[in-house]
């Protein structure tokens, strides 16, 4: 079939296999041109299956040569709709892993289930015997805790007043003004519930009662700061206290850990284009104003760039670089005073007629529906294509 993007609103329901491979390759690609380093030889990647996390189990595998677990919702093609792209790409993941005679297994199901750990926990046991890096990259709006049965969700809202500012519709260009009614009730709770880092620790937890943790074992999740303009509905709204939770979290986890040797660390990164960013007003155009700047600076960087230099940072020999509050903080660039105050410009004079010249929203948009394996080079989307891709090892 011929498979084109569909979009509604921020999400595009569609997925063409040979752009999410191709994809794929290029991260590869780009990992095999930077030196090998030394690192973890076996790891376990939670929500493996598209941005961080993919990128992750790209640099482990072909970076430092780790035999790798990624964990993922399975979403297969049916006869109605195609995969998801996070199923495209860990099919890729895997072909092009085994080609390379790296070790590679799938776990499929919910990162939020206990039935889902105590497959994981196996699967090492009988692959690999125990893991040295654990990363955890699971974005989900609703999380259903194992103990209670109750469930959660996540909302991306403002905290005390209600918030306006601009944004844009990335797909006409149209900027306008947008009023985000703040929390209310329960929902700071269920954001955290969902986002922060309850989970993790189960997950950190349960493998270290298990005895699938090595010594020295390390793991890491992702947070994010950003800058003033996004502030109110970013870090100081509902998300940004799921993030200091996460953060918090990592403190404990280090404690936890400490009998292994073990370290665990939050991972602040710069803004960039995910399904889960197009979806927060404001953020979108933030990120096409900082494209603009970063790129016409020599500073941008992609997923794939941002985790290399992140291991880079975890595995340094002299010890890995932190903040004040403990945190690697990979957002250095993006959140430069002159980075940000020719953002600030931009913000100021932008509007309808002018985005195209003072943002890069074409990038942000072409990024955007490469996330699902559209507009990339290479690719002929005029010619048929097969929905229906299997992942072999996938559990």
């Amino acid at each position: 079939m011929i498979i084109k993007p569909r979009t509604r609103g921020f999400i595009c329901t569609t997925a063409h296999p040979k752009g999410c491979a191709r994809q794929v390759q290029e991260q590869i690609d780009y990992i095999q041109q930077q030196p090998k380093w030394e690192g973890p030889k076996r790891a376990l990647v939670l929500g493996a299956s598209t941005g961080y996390g993919l990128s992750a189990r790209i640099a482990l595998a072909f970076g430092a040569g780790a035999a790798t677990v990624g964990v993922f919702r399975p979403s297969a093609a049916t006869d109605k709709r195609t995969a998801s792209p996070g199923w495209y790409n860990s099919a890729a993941f895997e072909q092009l892993a085994a080609e390379a005679g790296l070790t590679s297994i799938s776990v499929t199901g919910d990162a939020f289930a206990d039935e889902t750990k105590d497959k994981v926990i196996e699967t090492i046991r009988e692959e690999l015997g125990q893991v040295d890096l654990v990363v955890y990259s699971v974005a989900a709006p609703r999380r259903t805790d194992p103990d209670t049965g109750e469930t959660y969700t996540s909302t991306l809202k403002p905290i005390g007043d209600a918030y306006t500012n601009k944004t844009v519709n990335f797909h006409t260009g149209e900027v306008s003004e947008v009023t985000i009614e703040p929390a209310e009730d329960g929902d700071i709770e269920q954001t955290v519930a969902v986002m922060g880092g309850a989970d993790w620790q189960r997950w950190i937890s349960r493998l270290q009662q298990a005895g699938v943790l090595a010594e020295g074992a390390v793991t890491i999740a992702y947070s994010y700061i950003g800058s003033s303009i996004t502030q109110a509905i970013y870090r100081e709204g509902t998300i940004g206290k799921a993030k200091d939770d996460l953060e918090a979290t990592a403190l404990e986890l280090q404690q936890q850990l400490a009998p292994l040797g073990g370290r665990a660390y939050v991972s602040v990164s710069k803004a960039l284009v995910t399904q889960s960013s197009s979806a927060i007003p404001v953020v979108p155009l933030y990120v096409s104003a900082l494209y603009k700047v970063m790129k016409d600076k020599g500073l941008h960087e992609s997923t794939i760039q941002q985790t290399a230099r992140l291991f880079e940072l975890l595995y340094a020999d002299g010890g890995t670089p932190l903040d004040e509050k403990g945190r690697i903080r990979i957002d250095d660039w993006e959140l430069r005073g002159d980075v940000q105050d020719e953002v600030a410009r931009i913000w100021a004079e932008v509007d309808s007629a002018n985005i195209g010249e003072l943002t890069d929203l074409e990038g942000y948009r072409k990024e955007f529906f490469q996330l699902f394996g559209f507009e990339t080079d290479g690719v002929d989307y005029e010619q048929d294509a097969d929905p229906v891709v299997e992942i072999p090892s996938a559990r």
